[in-house]
């Protein structure tokens, strides 16, 4: 049984990818009605950004979850 060890700074760019790669195509392809969602997570990925330039930790855990929460 191999678990892997996850930390924040392994997650978080992990999940950030998932949402720009995945999830904002996926929504512009649905066109205006995606258009709330698109814009809530492009500013969650520009929190996470900022968040780990300035190593606030709070912040990375905050916008971690919030990123997570997104689904197709």
């Amino acid at each position: 049984m191999t678990t892997e060890v996850k930390t924040l700074g392994d997650a978080l760019p992990r999940e950030m990818a998932r949402v720009r790669d995945e999830l904002i195509p996926l929504y512009t392809s649905i066109g205006p009605v995606g258009a709330f969602a698109l814009t809530m997570m492009r500013q969650d990925l520009d929190r996470a950004a900022r968040a780990m330039v300035s190593g606030d930790l709070v912040e990375m855990i905050a916008v971690y979850e919030s990123l997570k929460g997104y689904k197709a």
